[in-house]
This record gives structure tokens, C-alpha cells and sequence, in this order.
């Protein structure tokens, strides 16, 4: 992944879905030969010149301010998203003008201390993952809540693989498009955080390699931040989950995000929930869930 090429795109993907109208400029008609904004648009929303705006969206970042990435992101409506991912694009330009050797970064592994924790959160699905939506650790009801997942010997289980490269996803997301989106988005983020981790570089080459739809979502240049939402899942046990979601970075573990999950209290997915909690008791064994088995 080259750091410059990634600003570029990005910058040129955000113009590109930017109309006139949208950011209060006149519209005079005619055909435009660019979908979106224009250079020179961008650069007088952002109040800067033109061929300044020019080279920075060639990759160029060298000198530029954090005003000036405001006033871009002003220009070009980036949300909170967005925003984040152009200033690590340009933070990690600017480290590029000293190359950095791409490193394979150590394995992860969820303190002692922190399993315990989630494990006495026995009621709700937990779901420890990192930036690269590597799964470091569960509690015993996540396990059983993701249990496809983990039916896959290749380790670390992985969630956009299992996404784009196993068929039995189809099944347990019931809206698997949209997740597909999510993925990327979240993928992307990270690239622009960590653009020197080679397993991220491996994995995402595997997925561009192996999946036409991720490697048509990854030119797209989306991001997002995994915060909350909804996850809508067909379990084969116990059937269609709707489960709302929260995410908090762990102090305690750098790099880790918890995912906890939960159900409305007296909906079906509750009392769905409430089973897959008792088989997963009853079934421990089965699922593998045991400290060693979960963290990766």
C-alpha cells in the first residue's frame, strides 16, 4: 500500500461525491467533465489556492498544517470519520518522506486480568478484536454467538475473511451486504492508522486477490469508526438475532477493541439470546470455549 497513492485517491474519491449544490456553489448547467467538484472548487471552499489544493491531492504533503486539513475536510463535508483518516493519511505521508520498513507486528494477546473481566460478563456477547479484525478473545457467549466464525481452522479467525471467503456468512449475517461495506470501511481506517503492518498488507492482498467485491469496496476509499449499530445474525441454534452493539478501546491492552452485544429486554432476540447463553454453558466443551481457544 503506498501512503502517497492512498491520499490521493482518497481526496479524489471525496471530491468526486461532492456536488455543487451540495457545498453552496452556483450551478451554471452544462456537462462537467469530472463527477463531483473541481480542483479549483475545492481549494476556493477551503480558502487556499489552487495549485496548493493540486498537490496536496497528488500526495504531496509535505508542510501542510492541521488548519489547512480542516479546512479541507470543511470544504470537502468530511465527517468524523473522514476527518481522522485525512489527517493519518497525511501524518503517515509525512513519516513516508523517511521510509519505514513494513514490520510484522507481535502477537496479541488479551491480559489476564481483562479475560477474567469479560468472562464474568456472562450474560452478553463479548468480542475482543484488533484493528485488523482479528479476533484476540470472547467470553464464552460470544464464542457461541459467532460460532461460524470459528469453524475456521486458519488462524487468527478473522472477520472480513470470513465475510468475503466463506460461504456460510451468506447465512449468518442476514443483511451480509451492508456488513460487506462496514468491513472495508473499517479496513480502510485502519490501513491509514497503521500503513507499516504487514499482516494488514497480507490481508488485504489476500481478500483484493481472492474477492472482486472487496477489491471493488477497497477502491472506494469509505471509512468508518466501529462505535455502535445493530448486528442482524441467523444463528444456527437459535435462529434470527437482532443485537445492538457498543465498542470501547481497551487502556489496558493498546490496539484491542471490546465489542459487547445485547438484546432488547423482552424481544425475541432476548429470549433467544437467553438459550444460546444456556447451550453455550451446557456445550463448552463443543465450542472450544476455554481461555487458550480464544485468544489468537
Amino acid at each position: 500500500m503506498d501512503i502517497h497513492d492512498d491520499l490521493s485517491a482518497f481526496l479524489t474519491s471525496r471530491r468526486a461525491k461532492l456536488t455543487p449544490s451540495q457545498a453552496g456553489l452556483p450551478d451554471f448547467g452544462g456537462r462537467r467533465r469530472v463527477p463531483g467538484l473541481r480542483r479549483e472548487e475545492v481549494a476556493l471552499l477551503a480558502g487556499m489556492s489552487a495549485e496548493y489544493y493540486k498537490r496536496l491531492e497528488r500526495g504531496n504533503a509535505g508542510g501542510v498544517s492541521e488548519a489547512v486539513l480542516d479546512s479541507v475536510s470543511r470544504a470537502l463535508h468530511l465527517d468524523e470519520a473522514e476527518h481522522a483518516h485525512l489527517h493519518e493519511l497525511v501524518r503517515a505521508a509525512n513519516e513516508g518522506m523517511h521510509p519505514q520498513r513494513q514490520r510484522r507486528t507481535k502477537k496479541q494477546q488479551l491480559s489476564a486480568a481483562m479475560q477474567q473481566t469479560i468472562d464474568a460478563m456472562s450474560t452478553v456477547p463479548v468480542f475482543i478484536q484488533n484493528g485488523r479484525l482479528d479476533a484476540i478473545a470472547t467470553n464464552t457467549l460470544g464464542r457461541a454467538l459467532f460460532g461460524p466464525m470459528f469453524e475456521d481452522a486458519r488462524t487468527p479467525v478473522n472477520a472480513a475473511r470470513f465475510l468475503f471467503l466463506d460461504r456460510r456468512s451468506h447465512d449468518f449475517y442476514r443483511d451480509w451486504e451492508n456488513n460487506t461495506r462496514q468491513i472495508v470501511a473499517l479496513l480502510r481506517s485502519e490501513a491509514g492508522r497503521s500503513p507499516h503492518d504487514r499482516n494488514l498488507s497480507n490481508l488485504v492482498g489476500e481478500l483484493c486477490t481472492r474477492s472482486e467485491l472487496f477489491r471493488r469496496l477497497w477502491g472506494a476509499h469509505d471509512v468508518r469508526e466501529h462505535r455502535d449499530g445493530l448486528k442482524r445474525v441467523h444463528h444456527p441454534v437459535v435462529g434470527d438475532l437482532d443485537l445492538t452493539y457498543q465498542s470501547m478501546d481497551l487502556a489496558s491492552d493498546r490496539g484491542l477493541l471490546m465489542l459487547v452485544f445485547s438484546a432488547e429486554p423482552g424481544s425475541a432476540s432476548h429470549e433467544r439470546l437467553q438459550l444460546l447463553s444456556n447451550w453455550a454453558v451446557t456445550h463448552a466443551t463443543d465450542i472450544g470455549a476455554d481461555s487458550s481457544a480464544r485468544t489468537t
